[in-house]
């Protein structure tokens, strides 16, 4: 049976990944854990489709253990593969968000993680921000270098590419994408005045516990 909750919500916030210029076009993907026809898997965006067009059937559901579905009459993104192995390997992860922001994607083209020069580091749940290595999108090269990347942490930036970032759920998930762009643009902004002072491991330890209850204060 077709969860139409579900699918408004990954097209509520596909137009969402245009209108906050997160990721434009066509760029970028969206998912969400969920189950239909009693079988665990994930509801993402169709591949090619603006976002604007979207309608809830267009959005292809596929199971945990499924390679690419073939029988729907939209293919789903090039980048499910990623987006299976992150909510297998992370039980955490309900939702997912893919972009190609700008200043994460220019970030991520010099392959290096994101040191901790602000605080806000800790958002994506360690005291840096890993960059997977580069791999061609849509490949399980690429999938297992975001796997990677994303140990112990909820978001990356992906070299060449753009970031992802997962939460318990698709505000959750958009939020922290967004955190990750302003923390890339800080950062390239901080270059730009020469190499900024980076936060000790010792500070940071002592952030990481506090953000734990960041939002619930």
């Amino acid at each position: 049976m077709m969860n139409l909750d579900q699918r408004n919500q990954i097209i509520e916030y596909s137009l969402k990944l245009n209108s906050t210029n997160l990721s434009p076009l066509r760029s970028g993907n969206i998912s969400l854990r969920g189950i239909e026809d009693d079988i665990e898997g994930y509801l993402i965006t169709p591949s090619g489709k603006k976002y604007e067009t979207l309608k809830p059937e267009d959005i292809v559901f596929m199971g945990l253990n499924e390679e690419e579905e073939k029988n729907s009459t939209n293919k789903p993104s090039s980048e499910w593969r990623f987006h299976r192995d992150i909510y297998v390997n992370k039980q955490e992860a309900h939702a997912i968000v893919h972009a190609h922001s700008p200043h994460a994607t220019a970030v991520s083209s010099h392959g290096k993680p994101i040191p901790p020069f602000h605080y806000m580091i800790a958002l994506a749940g360690g005291d840096d921000i890993k960059c997977a290595e580069y791999a061609t999108f849509g490949t399980e090269e690429l999938s297992k270098n975001v796997i990677k990347a994303l140990k112990n942490r909820s978001a990356c930036l992906m070299s060449n590419h753009g970031q992802v970032a997962f939460g318990k759920n698709l505000d959750d998930a958009f939020e922290l994408a967004q955190e990750i762009e302003n923390i890339c643009q800080q950062y390239t902004i901080a270059l730009k005045l020469g190499q900024p002072k980076i936060l000790s491991f010792e500070e940071m330890k002592k952030v990481l516990d506090k953000a734990k209850n960041y939002k619930k204060g």
